[in-house]
């Protein structure tokens, strides 16, 4: 969705190596799995003149371990100054590909900022917290934050150990002031514990005021987990999901963890996706507020009016279809657009960017490439529609930020999806 981390990418000067690998290591086979994929890749990337600085640069991160398990894809971007872009993938590629190109291929680049969630995850017991910030600014390390109070342990039931000897014999004087020294022990722990969640729950809000993640996950000891998550205020106390199975220390069940901290994540991403979604809906059916179909998309694109490009998933990557291939399938697979040096500067034809005033620095791209570097040139969001998810025409649509008389209109046939009848 975020592609902030894609815009360095946009102007900066070729050739690169762009790379969409299969990263998944299985138990048997470990590092020699992505290495025997990876060295398949190099030999396509060297064939195509990729020098092997480069090569070395993008096999150093290929080879490097994930430590995420399960099936994982991988796209990296990198260019003869080293590795640009290394992110993750859910889902790994059919065919593992290297494409050394004059621009990215940021069609890859897309499919990762679709996947990409900025999550804040706070690990807390009645001692501290900790917390490491995951996604595109993540952090090399967690933050460990201890908690101001350390009287947190509650007397054992029964009294104080020994306490039956004092006061002389250990009648119901004695008793009572056992059960009077119990009780201000409890209540010194649980004013410390009060403290302690109050402390680390302002703690919480500052860095995830100064951060700005979509999501925090709070997880760790059950009863400090809840009250710190009713201490917490607004914004912040709605970005927080409480995730079971994980704690600070060791002992968490960190496979039934990992497999919760996804599933939040995949229903986050569920989420965020049907929002731009029921946007895209709505913006068909009022007529305004939305586009489709390559040549409206171009449009708004070249006025900077695009909030979120959205593409469908047929025009998905596809490994297999060759060496130099932009790499989409579907829809947009051959199809071209021309760019000029303004992330704004895009159009259909030669001619129509000369009439906007640009003649110097165009160049003729694959569709998928030039869609995705204007929509990261202006700052919008990018989202895969799933299959069925909505109809768009040419299997690209955008909401806008704003409508104006010169805004593309919408007609009836797009919310049909009977395409044919607009081609």
């Amino acid at each position: 969705m975020k592609t902030d981390w894609i815009k360095p990418l946009i102007g900066h000067p070729g050739p690169f190596a762009t790379v969409y690998l299969d990263a998944t290591r299985s138990v048997e086979a470990g590092d020699k799995d992505v290495a025997g994929r990876w060295k398949a890749v190099r030999r396509t990337l060297a064939q195509q003149g990729a020098p092997a600085e480069v090569l070395d640069a993008v096999e150093d991160a290929a080879l490097r371990p994930l430590r995420r398990p399960g099936t994982r894809g991988r796209v990296i971007i990198a260019d003869g100054g080293g590795v640009l872009v290394d992110k993750p993938l859910r889902t790994a590629p059919t065919v593992a590909t290297g494409i050394w190109h004059r621009v990215p291929a940021l069609l890859q680049a897309a499919l990762a900022a679709d996947e990409e969630v900025t999550a804040l995850k706070v690990g807390v017991d009645r001692t501290g917290a900790d917390l490491m910030l995951f996604g595109a600014r993540a952090w090399d390390a967690p933050r460990t934050v201890e908690a101001p109070h350390d009287d947190v342990s509650k007397a054992p039931q029964g009294g104080t150990p020994g306490g039956s000897s004092r006061g002389g014999g250990g009648g119901a004087g004695g008793g009572g002031g056992d059960r009077g020294g119990s009780s201000a022990v409890e209540a010194r722990a649980e004013d410390s514990f009060a403290r302690n969640v109050e402390a680390l729950a302002r703690e919480v809000e500052r860095t995830a005021t100064a951060e700005r993640p979509e999501i925090v996950l709070l997880y760790g000891d059950a009863r400090t987990v809840g009250a710190v998550r009713s201490s917490l205020m607004r914004p912040v106390a709605d970005l927080t999901v409480e995730v079971a199975g994980g704690a600070r220390g060791a002992g968490a069940r960190e496979g039934v963890f990992h497999e919760n901290l996804e599933d939040a994540l995949d229903s986050y991403r569920e989420r965020r996706r049907e929002l731009v979604l029921a946007e895209l809906r709505q913006g068909q059916g009022r007529e305004q507020g939305a586009v489709t179909g390559v040549d409206d998309v171009v449009a708004v694109l070249a006025r900077g009016q695009v909030k979120d490009l959205v593409l469908s998933e047929d025009v998905g990557y596809d490994g297999a279809l060759g060496v130099g291939s932009d790499g989409a399938r579907g829809p947009l697979s051959g199809r071209t657009l021309w760019v000029g040096p303004d992330p704004l500067a895009i159009a259909a034809t030669r001619d129509s960017l000369a009439d906007a005033g640009y003649t110097d620095g165009v160049e003729e791209l694959p569709a998928a490439i030039a869609l995705v570097r204007a929509a990261v040139g202006q700052d919008a969001g990018l989202t895969v529609a799933l299959d069925g998810a909505v109809g768009m025409i040419d299997g690209v649509g955008a909401t806008l930020r704003w409508h104006d008389g010169a805004t593309p209109q919408e007609v009836a046939a797009t919310m049909s999806r009977d395409q044919d009848l607009l081609r």
